[in-house]
């Protein structure tokens, strides 16, 4: 009886060896449930930081759509008795320099032929800034709405059009620009092109700046890129315009510590067929 007693005292409990090895064990799989859940909190605030960019930047496409769908409305041809100046667009954008001031429009001319020969002299419209001239809906007048890109961020401004004042000045006075569209890449400093370029190289080919902006002109064959024809390639003659933004996210990813960057695209179509 007391041999038996004896062997069952010994079985019962664990050593500390086995108590020693378990606790490695628990520990291990704990480490790699709390890195698993760590792993996952950083991809969900990387895809967050994501869809966030890309939201802001696909509503950012959608309205300079809508406002250059409706560009150049209402044209002079659309009244019967010649109105004030501020009551009709001039033509689908405003331009500088040599916008009209009570005179004959004297439209500057747009972009580079490649290859030379050519330069275009507009400041605006241009890869990062476009003047479009039209009525908003709510609006007894021609408005004009610029987008300009300044240092990343994409400003939209937006002015009642007054005859003989200069469209630029009047879209940069002080209070006019509102912040539009934060972290644009698209012409980004000299240090930050050098790491973009390496991590994106289809977004920056040739590691130059990415326009927002590209014309096309009606050319009377058809429309074209406005800067191939030298006749065609004033503002009074942009038919569409295409938008590329490329848009990093807010903060660099919790796991590369890089920004990481989205591209969307869109287009407008001028509308109005008379100007």
């Amino acid at each position: 009886m007391k041999a038996e007693l004896a062997s069952r005292n010994k079985q019962n409990g664990f050593t500390l060896l086995e108590l020693l090895v378990a606790t490695a064990i628990f520990l291990v799989i704990c480490g790699a449930i709390f890195g698993l859940l760590d792993l996952s909190q950083k991809n969900y605030s990387s895809e967050s930081m994501m869809s966030g960019a890309f939201q802001e930047a696909r509503l950012a496409v959608d309205q300079i759509v809508r406002d250059f769908n409706q560009s150049g409305f209402p044209g002079l041809e659309m009244f019967s008795v010649t109105p004030t100046a501020a009551s009709y667009a001039v033509g689908p954008v405003a331009w500088d320099p040599g916008y009209p001031s009570g005179g004959a429009a004297v439209p500057c001319t747009i972009g580079t032929i490649a290859g030379g020969g050519f330069a275009g002299t507009c400041l605006t419209p241009g890869d990062f800034d476009l003047l479009i001239e039209t009525q908003l809906n709510d609006s007894a007048t021609v408005e004009w709405i610029r987008y300009q890109l300044v240092n990343g961020m994409l400003y939209r401004s937006v002015v009642p059009k007054t005859a003989g004042i200069d469209p630029v000045a009047a879209t940069s006075a002080t209070g006019v620009q509102v912040p539009f569209l934060t972290n644009v890449m698209n012409n980004p400093t000299a240090a930050q092109m050098a790491a973009l370029k390496a991590a994106y190289p289809t977004m920056f080919p040739a590691g130059l700046p990415v326009p927002i902006f590209q014309f096309s002109c009606d050319s009377g064959t058809g429309t074209v890129p406005c800067p191939t024809v030298i006749g065609a390639n004033s503002p009074l003659n942009i038919r569409d315009v295409d938008i590329t933004l490329i848009v990093a996210t807010a903060n660099p990813d919790l796991q590369t510590q890089k920004l990481k960057l989205v591209e969307l695209y869109g287009r407008g179509h001028r509308l109005n067929p008379t100007n």
